[in-house]
C-alpha cells in the first residue's frame, strides 16, 4: 500500500515494533442513514405516511420510532465494540412535520438517536440559512461540511466545521463532510453562504486531519453515489465514504440494488476504499464493519443495509411524542379532498426519467389553474414531486407529502426557442436521475439521451385547440411553473429571463388538491406527451399504473430503478461512471424477470436477445457465473448505457 503517512509516525511505529510490540488490527462499526426527508412517521410502499390500517397489516417501514429501535438494538449487539452513527444529510423536507415545525422536530428525534456526526444536505437550505440555523441551535451532535463557507454575516456562524476528530476505542477517527456542489441551484442557501468545490475542500480537510496524526478518515458526503465512486473515494488518504443524495440502495442480496455494499473503489494510493449508502426515507439502516491495519489502511470491509420493516417494534416513547407533535396538523392531514381510481405514480425512479401519472396530474393542475390567464404550457421538475399516492381516498396530507416545498405557482412568457432550451436542460442529466427532468402539460416532445447534451430534444409540439402543432421558435408563449424553477432552480436559468413574470401565485399543493377534488374520482394516466426515442419497452396502461409489489426485503417501488435512473446530479463536465453493478430493469409497472437460468455457458462466442429486466450484471452471472465480468459484455457491444439496454436488441456474448 502506498497510502501516505508521516515520517514521524513511521519512525514511532518502527520503534514500537523493534521493542516487541505487535501491530493490531482495528475494527470500526459504522451505522448510517441518509436522506431521512422528515419521514418521522412510518411510511408505506409509496413512501407516503403509513395508515393505521397498513400498520395493522404489518406493511409499514421506517419512521423515527422504528429507526430508533433498530439503532438501539444494533448498538446493543455491538456492545463493547467500536461504533459510530453517521448521518449523510437531507433530513429536511418531505412531510407535514417539516412543513409545520421547520426542522425542530427532525432535530429532536435525531438527538434521541444520538448521532455522532452529520453532514448537511442540499435540502437543509430549503428555507435558506434561517431554517438550518434553527436546526443547528437544537442538535446535540456535530455537523461537518467542508465546502459550506459562511460569511461573517451568516446566521450559521462557525457551527458547521470542515471536519472533526472522534476518539473511538482509543483511536482517532477523522470525519470530513461535503454537500453537492450544485446546492445553490437545487436549494436556497442565500447570499451569506457559498458552496465550494467538494473535492478541493475534502482534500484540504483530509490533509489537515493528517497533520493532527489521524490516519483513519471517513468522508461523510451528500454528493451522490456516482460522484463518490468517481472522485471522492479517490482523494488521497480518504479511507471510507459514507454517502447520500442519490437515495442509492446498495446491497449484496437484493438484485435491484445499484451496486454491492460496500462498493470497493481503487484509490490511487494503492488501497481500496469502501463506499456505502442506505437508500432513503428511514427505510434502511446502513451497517458496515471496517478493519484497518495499524497504518490506517482498510484491510477489509463488509456489511449490508438493514431493512427497517414491521419486525422492528416502534419505540413507545417516540411514538407518544410523534402523536403529540401531530395533533396540530391532524385535522389538515385527514381532510379527504377526493379519490383516485388507481395509484398515482410519483416514484423517484420514474418521475426523474420519464412521463409519469403524478407529473401529469401536477402539470395539468398548474395549466388548469392559469388557463384563464392565457397560459398554454406548464412545466414541473420531477425532483419537486416527492411521493406517490395510492388508490382510494386522497387526503390533503397526502398531496402535501407529494408537494412539501410550499412552492407557489409562477407564470411568465418565453419564446418557443427558449422553451426548447429549457427542455434541453430538463433532459441534460437524465442518465444521472437529476431532479430537473420536465413533467409537462400543453406540449409534447421527444428526446434521445444518446445524443450530446443540448441536442437531445426533438419534435416539440404545443397544443392548439384540440390539436398539437410544431412549436414556433419566435413566438411568445405563456408558461406556468413553480417559483423555484422560475428563479433558475434545477438549472432552468432560462426561466429567469422570462417576461411579465409573476412568482407569487397560490401554493402548488393547494392547486393540485383543488384540481384533484374537481376531477374526483381521478383517473391517473400517461398519454405519451414525453417520448424517449429508442425506448422500446411499453409503459404501463394509462389508467392502471401498477402498484409495486413487495419483496422479501422491501417494496419494489423503492429499489427497482426505472431505465436510466437513479443516480444523483453531478456536474455536466464530469459524467457519472457506471455503478459497479449496473441495472436496467423494466419500468416499475412490470415485474423484473431474472435472466433465464438455462442459458448456455459462454465457453464459445454466442449471442443473446435483450429481454425486459436484463442487465449486464445478471447476464454475466448467467453466462460466466460471475457478475463482476459484466464489462466484458459491455465492451463487446459498444459500451451502451448499462441502465438502458434496448429490449429486443441482439448482443454479442464473447467467450469467457
Amino acid at each position: 500500500m502506498t497510502k501516505s503517512f508521516s515520517f514521524g509516525l513511521l519512525t514511532a511505529s518502527m520503534l514500537a515494533l523493534s521493542a516487541g510490540a505487535a501491530f493490531a488490527d482495528y475494527e470500526l462499526n459504522i451505522l448510517h442513514i441518509n436522506d431521512f426527508h422528515s419521514r418521522i412517521e412510518s411510511i408505506n410502499k409509496f413512501d407516503s405516511t403509513c395508515s393505521a390500517e397498513e400498520e395493522g397489516k404489518n406493511e409499514c417501514f421506517g419512521g423515527a420510532a422504528r429507526l430508533k429501535t433498530a439503532i438501539d438494538q444494533r448498538r446493543q449487539a455491538l456492545s463493547g465494540k467500536n461504533v459510530l452513527l453517521l448521518n449523510a444529510g437531507d433530513n429536511f423536507q418531505g412531510s407535514l412535520f417539516y412543513t409545520t415545525y421547520k426542522g425542530a422536530a427532525e432535530a429532536e428525534f435525531l438527538n434521541l438517536m444520538k448521532f455522532d456526526a452529520m453532514t448537511v444536505g442540499n435540502h437543509e437550505f430549503d428555507d435558506s440559512e434561517d431554517g438550518l440555523a434553527t436546526f443547528l441551535d437544537k442538535v446535540q451532535f456535530p455537523v461537518v461540511t467542508a465546502n459550506v463557507k459562511a460569511t461573517a454575516a451568516s446566521k450559521l456562524g462557525d457551527r458547521i466545521k470542515p471536519s472533526l476528530v472522534l476518539n473511538v476505542g482509543g483511536q482517532k477517527i477523522g470525519i470530513v463532510g461535503a454537500v453537492t456542489n450544485d446546492t445553490a441551484e437545487l436549494s436556497s442557501p442565500g447570499p451569506n453562504v457559498t458552496i465550494a468545490d467538494d473535492v478541493q475542500t475534502i482534500t484540504s480537510a483530509v490533509q489537515d486531519l493528517k497533520g493532527q496524526g489521524v490516519n483513519k478518515i471517513i468522508a461523510l458526503t451528500h454528493v451522490g453515489y456516482p460522484r463518490d465512486l468517481a472522485l471522492i473515494a479517490k482523494i488521497p488518504d480518504v479511507d471510507v465514504v459514507v454517502g447520500g443524495h442519490s437515495h442509492s440502495l446498495l446491497s449484496n442480496t437484493d438484485p435491484k440494488a445499484e451496486g454491492p455494499y460496500p462498493t470497493m473503489v481503487d484509490n490511487p494510493g494503492g488501497y481500496k476504499v469502501p463506499v456505502v449508502q442506505a437508500a432513503s426515507y428511514s427505510k434502511y439502516l446502513g451497517d458496515l464493519t471496517v478493519n484497518f491495519d495499524d497504518n490506517g489502511v482498510v484491510k477489509d470491509a463488509k456489511g449490508d443495509p438493514i431493512l427497517i420493516d414491521s419486525t422492528f417494534t416502534p419505540d413507545p416513547a417516540v411514538i407518544a411524542r410523534i402523536a403529540e407533535l401531530a395533533k396540530p396538523i391532524e385535522e389538515l392531514r385527514k381532510k379527504v379532498i377526493g379519490s383516485s381510481e388507481t395509484p398515482i405514480e410519483g416514484d423517484r425512479k420514474v418521475r426523474r426519467v420519464k412521463e409519469c401519472s403524478m407529473g401529469n396530474l401536477v402539470a395539468d393542475a398548474m395549466l388548469d389553474r392559469t388557463k384563464n390567464q392565457g397560459v398554454t404550457i406548464a412545466v414541473q421538475n420531477g425532483g419537486g414531486l416527492r411521493a406517490s399516492i395510492d388508490g382510494g381516498e386522497v387526503t390533503q396530507g397526502e398531496v402535501i407529502t407529494v408537494l412539501p416545498f410550499q412552492n407557489t405557482l409562477a407564470t411568465f412568457e418565453l419564446t418557443g426557442a427558449d422553451v426548447v432550451k429549457a427542455l434541453e436542460n430538463g433532459v441534460s442529466q437524465i442518465d444521472q436521475g437529476a431532479g430537473r427532468f420536465p413533467q409537462v402539460a400543453g406540449l409534447k416532445f421527444s428526446f434521445d439521451q444518446s445524443k450530446p447534451v443540448g441536442s437531445r430534444v426533438t419534435d416539440v409540439q404545443v397544443k392548439d385547440g384540440d390539436n398539437f402543432v410544431p412549436i414556433a421558435p419566435a413566438k411568445s408563449y405563456k408558461i406556468a411553473t413553480n417559483n423555484f424553477m422560475r428563479s433558475g432552480g434545477d438549472g432552468y436559468s432560462i426561466f429567469k429571463e422570462g417576461q411579465n413574470a409573476y412568482d407569487f401565485g397560490p401554493d402548488l399543493a393547494d392547486v393540485t388538491a383543488g384540481y384533484l377534488a374537481a376531477h374526483s374520482p381521478y383517473k391517473p394516466y400517461t398519454d405519451g406527451r414525453v417520448t424517449e426515442i429508442g425506448a422500446t419497452v411499453a409503459q404501463a396502461p394509462a389508467a392502471e399504473p401498477a402498484a409495486p409489489a413487495p419483496s422479501a426485503r422491501a417494496p419494489t417501488s423503492e429499489v427497482a430503478p426505472a431505465p436510466a435512473a437513479p443516480a444523483a446530479p453531478a456536474p455536466a463536465a464530469e459524467p457519472a461512471p457506471a455503478p459497479a453493478s449496473p441495472a436496467a430493469p423494466a419500468p416499475a409497472a412490470e415485474p423484473t424477470p431474472a435472466p433465464a437460468a438455462s442459458a448456455p455457458a459462454a465457453t464459445t462466442p454466442s449471442t443473446h436477445v435483450i429481454a425486459a429486466g436484463d442487465t449486464f450484471w445478471d447476464l454475466a452471472v448467467t453466462f460466466y457465473g460471475d457478475g463482476t465480468l459484466w464489462r466484458k459484455l459491455s465492451e463487446a457491444n459498444g459500451s451502451p448505457n448499462p441502465r438502458h439496454l434496448t429490449v429486443g436488441k441482439e448482443i454479442e456474448v464473447p467467450a469467457k
